[in-house]
């Protein structure tokens, strides 16, 4: 209570909120040690079926907090601290539950960083997003080269990082980096509904899906079919497969997770 980052409930979605709405939700070490400890309470909470991550006030993030690393003695303890950042940005990738950005207000540097590393982004009509990072001599560094790259075309992903200029939620949608645009004021309020819709369907079939996307990039389209062969073969011999196939037969709603009887 009163740190960096508050975890909250409602139903099955656990929401986690960057809240230094004074500083425009700037992300420091504090920060992110929060965010991480709120990511492995989400990870050990089986009842959780899906996370909003927003932030508080009219921002979302306005990035890595630059005073406090303006403040380093050299790149060593930069690194340090990039790499904390990089890995609790991954952690919310790798989370088996689906994760949904709520893009309330600006999106930059780091606070990009976040919102890329979730699976589905919900972004306010008035929200900026984008690295502004090459106007400090740097870049980013907490995997936004690498996940740009891999959401653009080289000549997008370029754009961002060379020029720092921010993009409006309406181009963000046309590029494919936003999945919706809402009123300004109704980002948060769409990612719980969103977030609510996936928590009711199937935790393995999710978690899969997941993984077939982020491996399957990386992989030869015949090695990526492969792997979505042995992933739908395991898919097919859970309790989730027979519940959802008996539903539909029977014509009613599925009951995914709740025991048979």
């Amino acid at each position: 209570m009163g740190g960096p980052v508050r975890l909250e409930r409602r139903d099955r979605v656990a929401i986690v909120t960057l809240d230094r709405a004074e500083r425009l939700n700037a992300i420091g070490t504090e920060t992110v040690e929060a965010l991480a400890s709120a990511i492995d309470d989400i990870t050990a909470d089986t009842s959780v079926g899906s996370v909003v991550i927003t932030g508080s006030g009219r921002a979302f993030s306005a990035g890595a907090d630059i005073a406090e690393f303006a403040a380093f003695g050299d790149a060593a303890e930069f690194e340090t601290f990039i790499t904390r950042m990089a890995t609790a940005f991954s952690a919310v990738q790798t989370l088996a539950k689906p994760s949904v950005a709520a893009v309330n207000g600006m999106a930059l540097g780091g606070g990009f960083e976040l919102a890329l590393a979730c699976d589905l982004r919900i972004a306010a009509a008035g929200a900026r997003l984008g690295v502004p990072e090459i106007r400090l001599g740097l870049l980013p560094g907490a995997g936004g080269t690498a996940r740009l790259t891999r959401m653009l075309p080289p000549g997008a992903a370029k754009q961002l990082l060379l020029t720092g200029e921010p993009v409006t939620a309406a181009d963000a949608l046309r590029l494919g980096l936003v999945n919706e645009v809402v009123d300004d004021g109704a980002a948060f309020d769409r990612a719980v509904a969103v977030a609510a819709n996936l928590a009711a369907l199937p935790e393995s079939a999710l978690a899969a899906a997941k993984r077939l996307v982020d491996e399957g990039v990386t992989l030869s389209l015949d090695g990526a079919i492969a792997l979505e062969r042995r992933t739908v073969t395991a898919l097919f011999a859970t309790p989730d497969r027979e519940e959802g196939v008996a539903a539909f037969l029977e014509k009613r709603p599925a009951r995914f997770g709740a025991r048979r009887n």
